[in-house]
C-alpha cells in the first residue's frame, strides 16, 4: 500500500469510527457476543470451504500485497531497455550477472532462460506456463476473501436471528429484552461491516495486485523475446510504451538515449584503461633494461 492511500485509510477510519463516537460511543456498539457468533460462524465457514494450507497461503499472499511495493511498469520498460543496450553491447552473457542482482523473480528466471540460450518457443512456453500458474494461484487466493465478504453478512443476519429469539423467549422480562436487543442489530452491523470494509477490498487488491504483476510479466516476456533475437532497443522501446499510459510513454525515448550514452560512455573508458595500460607496459620494459 503507498503512502497515499495509507493516509486516505487512516483518515477515513477515523472519521469512521467518530461517527459511531458521536451516536453514542464506541462501548455502545461493543458487544462480546454478537462478534462471537459472526467470528465463529465466518470460521467454520470458511474452514469447511477450504483447506488449512490455501488459507495459509491466502493470508500470506496479502501480507505481501501490503507490505512490499510493486515494481511499476515504467521501471519495468527502463530495465528491460536496459538489458536490451546492455546485450549489444556486452554479450548475452552479461546478463546472468543482472539475472543474480534483480529482486523480481520473474525477470531472473526469464534472463537464466536466455542467457542458458533457449530458443524463443521454449522461453514463451515456461513463461506463460509460469504465468498461468501464478494467475491460478493469485486467483485462489482472492477467492477465500471473496468467500469470506460472502459469507460474514449471513452470519450477522443469523446473529440478529438468535437475538430475536432470545428477545422473544423473555418478552415478559424487559431485562432479558434489554440484554438482547443489542445482539439482534449489533450483529448485523459486525456482518456487514466486516464483508464491505475488510474482506471485500482486500478481494479486489489481489485481484489488482495480480493484474498489474501480470502485465509486468508480459512486459518481461515480450523483453526477453526481443533481446533473443537482437531486436533494435529503438523498437523495443516502441513496442513497450504500449503497455504505459500516454502520458509516461513521452519520456522513454529519451531515457533510452541516456542508456545508450551511457554504456557508450562506460565502453570509451575502458578503452582508454586498456589504451593507458598498454602503453606504460612497453616504458616499463624499457626501464626495467
Amino acid at each position: 500500500m503507498n503512502k497515499k492511500n495509507l493516509a486516505g485509510v487512516l483518515v477515513a477510519s477515523s472519521i469512521f469510527i467518530a461517527s459511531f463516537w458521536f451516536s453514542g460511543g464506541i462501548a455502545l456498539y461493543w458487544n462480546a457476543a454478537a462478534l462471537a457468533i459472526v467470528a465463529s460462524g465466518l470460521a467454520v465457514a470458511i474452514m469447511l470451504s477450504y483447506p488449512v494450507e490455501q488459507l495459509s497461503a491466502a493470508f500470506k499472499v496479502v501480507r505481501t500485497t501490503y507490505s512490499t511495493r510493486l515494481t511499476t511498469h515504467e521501471e519495468i520498460v527502463d530495465t528491460l531497455l536496459d538489458l536490451s543496450v546492455r546485450s549489444r553491447m556486452d554479450g548475452m552473457l552479461s546478463l546472468e550477472k543482472a539475472g543474480e542482482k534483480t529482486t523480481i523473480s520473474f525477470l531472473r528466471n526469464a534472463l537464466m532462460l536466455l542467457v542458458d540460450n533457449f530458443e524463443e518457443d521454449e522461453i514463451k512456453d515456461c513463461l506463460k506456463t509460469e504465468m498461468s500458474f501464478f494467475n491460478m494461484r493469485r486467483n485462489e487466493s482472492e477467492r477465500v476473501f471473496q468467500s469470506m465478504a460472502r459469507y460474514a453478512p449471513a452470519f450477522g443476519v443469523a446473529g440478529s436471528v438468535i437475538g430475536l429469539i432470545g428477545l422473544l423467549m423473555g418478552i415478559d422480562n424487559p431485562a432479558v429484552i434489554l440484554k438482547h436487543i443489542p445482539v439482534a442489530f449489533i450483529s448485523t452491523l459486525y456482518g456487514v461491516i466486516l464483508s464491505n470494509m475488510i474482506f471485500g477490498p482486500i478481494a479486489e487488491t489481489v485481484r489488482c495486485r495480480t493484474r498489474n504483476e501480470l502485465i509486468n510479466q508480459k512486459m518481461i516476456m515480450d523483453g526477453v523475446v526481443a533481446i533473443k533475437n537482437e531486436q533494435n532497443p529503438f523498437k523495443l522501446e516502441r513496442k513497450l510504451v504500449a503497455f504505459l499510459c500516454p502520458d509516461d510513454r513521452e519520456s522513454k525515448t529519451e531515457a533510452l538515449r541516456n542508456i545508450t550514452r551511457k554504456y557508450i560512455k562506460m565502453r570509451k573508458e575502458e578503452k582508454r584503461s586498456k589504451d593507458k595500460i598498454l602503453h606504460e607496459v612497453p616504458l616499463v620494459k624499457a626501464k626495467a633494461s
